[in-house]
């Protein structure tokens, strides 16, 4: 199922509070469930990270990287995924283990799901 993006400041405020999260070096993952039929997510790339060239870069990771993963997810979720500054010069590889890790830990996808 294609996800859906969100685009909302509401939306992105309501994951930052009151959605659980998990951090790592290259990318943090907010979640939270929603009542929606399908899945939706964002990203936040700020101005600490570079200039534009790596911000794009690091959306682009990122977005490949949950492309991936979104045939794994079960039920109606809500991401906001947050790049780090070392998201602009890690591989999409890297990005997509790390995120499949902190989506295992918040419940998102099943253990013995491989």
């Amino acid at each position: 199922m294609k996800s859906q993006t969100l685009k909302e400041n509401k939306d992105f405020k309501r994951l930052y509070y009151r959605g659980k999260s998990k951090a790592s070096a290259c990318v943090v993952t907010y979640a939270m469930k929603n009542r929606q039929k399908a899945c939706r997510y964002g990203i936040t790339t700020s101005k600490k990270i570079g200039g534009a060239v790596e911000r794009n870069r690091s959306k682009r990771v990122i977005r490949a990287a949950y492309s991936l993963l979104e045939e794994e997810i079960k039920g109606s979720w809500d991401f906001v995924f947050v790049a780090r500054t070392k998201t602009s010069t890690v591989k999409m590889q890297r990005v997509y283990a790390e995120m499949k890790k902190q989506l295992k830990a918040l419940g998102v996808i099943d253990e013995n799901n491989q």
